[in-house]
């Protein structure tokens, strides 16, 4: 019997595709904001960023800039209605592949990522310093975020065994590997364009700028940074991205595109207006795209990451199963602590540890049913397998944390951590809960085999060979 392969470290998300995609301090480290609270602009910064918004044709009647207790954020200055606009930016303002072709860079940005291109662009800005257009918007922009890109060593060793610390690690390998190759095709060769010393950390404030302020549909091959709109803050307590902004058109025949920010509740004066940045976001993923977490069950997750062997016997059977039934030799599986687990895991679990007599389900002739059995437990052998091998993989997994659960609520609740460390501690007691749960869902499954019916038992069932109790049906010519 092949025995399922659960891999650790798990997938990471795709950069800047930001698919895939961790604000103040409070005792459960709701932390809401994209911003660094190390230092804020100064109030004439603030000041010239609003004029230069309104100056290039943008709009912010009823808002404006300020410290807020996240860090930066957007305030009311009298009551705001609920849906009630309250920033406009004309496409202009925007930073986009469309900014970056008509600047000076574009002309070396041919084919990159968009992602790529615009992180150049960002710097080049950056380094013009007064000479840039985008100088009040560069002036306003944090010089790191929360985001685990940016935390020390020391910092991440607080997340030791976490996958958030495995997703941080690869995330940023990726971002040393594109940047070693934009410095020796792009930056060495194009003094002209970036005649200072251009760093990794440049590099990587560029990517933490564009994956923690981009809005959710604008991402991917439409990444576009949207000033001061993207001054907004998170509140999760508001639980639709419905109402928030739209892309609209304006002016003569509406052929000039404009972004428009709206409030999705009713906003008192003097208080702060927020969205909704992504209601499908683990904490795992805040915590690397925005520098925050929330003290929401749904939130907290844990991927098994499962794989059909190359050296399993059948293989090319199982793979093709798998493909047929929209999933592939690795598999992610997200599960959320407090909720049953994907429909798809047994089924796939059950698939890649098929072997010995219950290999006759690999037949052709089962080719169009086989996932249906799978969906049920197939031998008492292949049930007690999945549970050995997961519980396994919970168990090791939870010995790699240096604290228990216990350990770190105590921690959250003493109230005396740094929004890093709230980060860090929510992760990994938001992970260890999961595993918990998931151990405890594959134990009770192990105490139940002797009375779990199988394949055999409901085909002879099917044949009319067994009786709803079991027992075997003699028939007599």
């Amino acid at each position: 019997m092949a025995l399922p392969r659960i891999i650790s470290p798990p997938r990471f998300p795709s950069p800047l595709i930001l698919s895939s995609q961790f604000r103040k301090p409070t005792t459960h480290a709701i932390l809401q904001s994209k911003e660094s609270a190390t230092s804020l602009p100064s109030d004439a910064s603030l000041t010239d960023f609003s004029n230069w918004l309104l100056s290039k044709g943008g709009m912010a009647p009823s808002v404006k800039p300020g410290p807020v207790p996240e860090g930066l954020g957007l305030i009311a200055q009298r009551d705001i209605s609920r849906n009630e606009m309250v920033v406009e930016v004309p496409k202009k303002l925007w930073i986009d592949a469309d900014t970056v072709a008509s600047s000076d860079v574009g002309r070396v940005c041919g084919g990159l990522r968009p992602w790529v291109s615009i992180a150049l662009f960002l710097m080049r800005e950056r380094a013009l310093g007064d000479a840039s257009q985008w100088k009040p918007y560069l002036d306003v922009l944090p010089s790191s975020t929360d985001s685990t890109i940016f935390w020390s060593e020391e910092e991440l060793s607080q997340i030791q065994g976490t996958q958030l610390l495995s997703t941080t690690i690869g995330v940023k390998e990726y971002v040393q590997s594109e940047f070693t190759k934009v410095q020796e095709e792009i930056i060495l060769k194009s003094k002209n364009l970036f005649p200072g010393s251009i760093t990794y950390d440049d590099f990587l404030w560029a990517f933490g700028i564009l994956r923690s302020r981009a809005f959710s549909r604008l991402r991917g091959d439409n990444l576009a940074l949207i000033p001061f709109a993207d001054l907004i803050n998170h509140n999760p307590a508001i639980t639709s991205e419905d109402l928030a902004w739209e892309i609209k058109g304006k002016g003569l025949f509406g052929r000039d595109q404009v972004f428009s920010l709206r409030a999705p509740l009713f906003v008192k004066s003097g208080e702060q207006v927020c969205i909704q940045y992504d209601l499908e976001k683990s904490n795992a993923e805040l915590a690397l795209d925005y520098g925050f977490i929330e003290s929401n069950p749904n939130r907290e997750t844990y991927t098994l990451t499962l794989e059909i062997s190359e050296s399993d016997p059948f293989y090319g059977d199982k793979l093709d199963i798998a493909e047929t039934n929209g999933l592939s030799e690795t598999a992610y599986f997200d599960i959320v602590l407090g909720q049953n687990l994907t429909p798809q895991l047994l089924p796939y679990l059950r698939l890649v540890a098929l072997g010995g007599t219950d290999a006759f389900l690999l037949e052709s002739i089962f080719s169009n049913t086989v996932w249906g059995h799978l969906e049920l437990p197939v031998s008492c052998e292949n049930e007690e397998a999945i549970c050995r091998v997961v519980r396994d993989a919970c168990k090791n997994a939870l010995s790699a944390y240096a604290t228990s659960v216990e350990e770190d609520e105590r921690l959250m609740e003493s109230g005396n951590l740094n929004s890093r460390m709230q980060i860090a501690v929510g992760i990994r007691a938001g992970e260890k809960r999961v595993l918990q749960q998931i151990d405890s869902i594959f134990r009770n499954r192990e105490s139940e085999l002797d009375g779990l019916e199988y394949y055999q038992e409901r085909r002879l069932k099917d044949l009319g060979l067994v009786g709803d109790n079991g027992e075997i049906i003699f028939w007599e010519s």
